[in-house]
């Protein structure tokens, strides 16, 4: 087919004039060359496949340009077609549009390519070392240029990040549906992905990235909070009504998600200690004011550690070093550790996720492009030795989680088969707990309470301030301790100075907390009050992902290896007309380890929003509580008689019956001895 005859067929298309080449602003974190490993015949392919979104006349310009990427940055980012400036999430009446919501995901994904949340901005990384928007530029600008067409009869498809085009759709049907990374089965591990994605063909978006409700740390601080206070309750005999000053709180990571940790670490009044072999990312989080004391030396470190601790005051110190060294240092020096965990990217260990002890941050980059083999049995060892360091304070009294970096499995891959629970793979998880399998789970996800958040789409501080204010009204302080814990949370949200990028917010609630919180937020807007919300949600949540090792680790029927929940979540939020739903492969654990499904919902004021929130909100939330109530998870039990007497004659979720153990296990042994 001749191209003049492609072209006229599109009216939505990237224009024919060549943009000039953007400049780059020094000090923006830029990501590591991700490495060449295509063949000549995917490499053609690979060019084909950039080349096709420009017309013919600009391949000549463009390929070798695209192709020195490839070869030289591991991806076609396509920078040229990167606008110039700076790009933020600016207020919703800036954009064009030809809805709300088609602006409303505008200020998302803007919000997402901010010099202040993203990771790499350049390379459309926000967070989590390969979460990324969209594939590159010219994906970029071709979003942008279909939502501005969008109306409510039509629905965008995004496959990959890439705009499959507008379908005639219906106001009740979601305006955006998108899937990220969805391999076909066999296919689906780290290295045919990273073929996939060098081809063009797959783009890695964690979920909040590629899904465009990422909201900075900000929401990553809450559960790091709950995680650490809850914890502190459940192993340290914390009372519930007390938090964490006097306790030494100890990690690794300062990046997009991990540079939560030591403003969550202050909000509980923790000491708080966080290893980070990038200065940079140091410097963001002092910036930010989240880190008060720096240090490269590990006896100026626990000296300090020692005198907060002491004195129960909160403090959180980066230490610009090895999380290696440091735990070394603290077996070493008999130093006690009361909660210790990990944040480094270990869901991409071998891509630079990790820093192997004995590196530099600048030594890692380079052996990532010189030398990809040596680099891995660098982390292979660091791995080992991280371990032992682990299982040394482990045995003088410390309480170490995973907190779902797939920190246990890389520990795993990389050989060190004891730290698997049962000896002889993952499928029974490890020695040590996830957050998920001991904090929460059973004290958060079991009873539906998660991630909720919000972003006010005015831009307006005063929206902010209002929707903080009628979340309060709405939360019973009085009912369970998790309520009492969330309402402290979001009352003291403003002076803990949580936003970074738009005017956005995080609540942990339950599913019913969640739809009186929204109905709210829609009446509000429905009488001039506020402007346009965005409701949304982290893929951390009660049914929105299957991840054996994060998500569902407190799954214990057999079902956390399957990924029903997440799609039926997907599934049914589409038919009861969220504004956007999204399909995810990875999330925060790595290809071939999590499937995540995420909704948007823009709330306008209509009666239609309502009808929404009242069908989808509780289902989004239920569906999960349902699926751990079947595989015998107390709390979710609970819940579920409490929902079916609530709600008899409306709905229903199915209960198991418990069988006796001592019959089981008499019936096992009788037949398998």
């Amino acid at each position: 087919m001749e191209n003049e005859i492609i072209r006229g067929a599109m009216k939505i298309r990237l224009d024919g004039a060549l943009p000039e080449y953007p400049g780059f602003l020094p000090g923006i974190r830029r990501a590591p060359d991700r490495g060449f490993r295509l063949s000549k015949a995917q490499a053609e392919t690979a060019l084909k496949n950039a080349l096709r979104y420009v017309p013919e006349a600009l391949h000549e310009t463009l390929a070798p340009e695209f192709m020195e990427e490839l070869m030289t940055r591991g991806r076609v980012y396509a920078y040229r077609y990167r606008p110039e400036g700076r790009i933020y999430g600016r207020p919703i009446d800036e954009y064009k549009g030809n809805c709300v919501e088609g602006k409303a995901f505008q200020v998302m994904i803007d919000n997402n390519l901010d010099f202040e949340t993203a990771l790499y901005p350049y390379e459309l990384v926000t967070y989590g070392e390969t979460g990324s928007v969209c594939q590159n530029w010219l994906q970029y600008r071709l979003i942008r240029k279909y939502l501005e067409e969008l109306t409510r009869d039509q629905t965008l498809v995004l496959l990959s990040g890439h705009p499959l085009g507008l379908f005639p759709s219906r106001p009740e049907a979601p305006r955006v549906i998108l899937t990220n990374a969805l391999m076909v089965g066999m296919f689906d591990n780290p290295k045919d992905w990273e073929i996939a994605e060098q081809m063009g063909v797959a783009n890695y978006g964690q979920m909040t990235a590629g899904g465009w409700m990422y909201i900075g740390p900000q929401g990553i601080v809450h559960g790091t909070f709950n995680t650490i206070l809850g914890a502190g309750r459940k192993f340290l005999g914390i009372p519930e009504n007390e938090d964490l000053r006097g306790r030494l709180f100890v990690s690794s990571g300062l990046g997009g998600m991990s540079g939560a940790q030591p403003k969550a670490a202050a909000i509980a009044n923790a000491v708080g200690v966080f290893a980070e072999v990038d200065m940079s990312r140091i410097q963001t989080r002092l910036d930010q004011g989240w880190v008060e004391r720096v240090s490269a030396d590990l006896s100026e470190v626990f000296s300090l550690a020692r005198e907060h601790v002491q004195a129960k005051k909160s403090v959180s110190i980066a230490y610009c070093g090895n999380i290696v060294d440091l735990l070394e240092y603290a077996v070493a020096n008999d130093i006690h550790i009361d909660l210790l965990s990990d944040q480094t990217s270990c869901h991409n260990a071998y891509e630079g996720g990790y820093c192997p002890a004995g590196l530099t941050f600048d030594a890692r980059t380079r052996m990532l492009h010189d030398d990809r083999a040596g680099f891995a049995r660098r982390v292979d060892d660091s791995l080992r030795r991280h371990f032992e360091a682990i299982k040394a304070l482990v045995a003088r009294g410390t309480y170490f989680f995973d907190y779902g970096n797939s920190f246990m499995k890389a520990v795993y891959d990389s050989g060190v088969r004891e730290i698997s629970k049962n000896g002889v793979d993952e499928r029974d998880g490890f020695i040590f707990p996830s957050y998920v399998e001991d904090i929460m789970g059973p004290e958060l996800f079991d009873y539906g309470y998660g991630p909720f958040r919000w972003v006010c789409l005015s831009g307006k501080e005063e929206d902010l301030e209002a929707t903080d204010a009628a979340a309060m009204e709405c939360i019973d302080r009085d009912g369970r301790f998790q309520d009492r814990d969330n309402y402290i949370w979001i009352r003291d949200a403003k002076k803990n100075r949580l936003v970074v990028g738009t005017k956005a917010r995080i609540l942990y609630q339950d599913a019913e907390g969640r739809t009186r919180i929204a109905l709210r937020f829609n009446e509000l807007v429905r009488e001039g009050k506020i402007g346009p919300v965005m409701l949304g949600r982290d893929h951390h949540d009660v049914s929105g992902t299957d991840s054996p090792f994060r998500e569902t680790a407190n799954v214990k029927d057999g079902s956390n290896v399957m990924a029903d929940m997440a799609v039926q979540c997907f599934a049914g939020n589409a038919a009861r007309g969220m504004s956007l739903v999204a399909l995810h492969n990875g999330g925060g654990v790595g290809v071939g380890k999590a499937i995540n499904g995420g909704f948007g919902l823009v709330l306008d004021g209509s009666a239609r929003a309502d009808e929404i929130i009242r069908s989808a909100m509780m289902w989004d939330v239920m569906g999960g509580v349902a699926r751990r109530s079947w595989a015998r998870n107390p709390n979710s039990m609970d819940t579920a008689v409490a929902y079916n007497k609530k709600n008899e004659g409306r709905a229903q979720i199915t209960l198991p019956y418990l069988a006796d153990d001592a019959l089981v296990a008499r019936i096992i042994s009788e037949r398998m001895n």
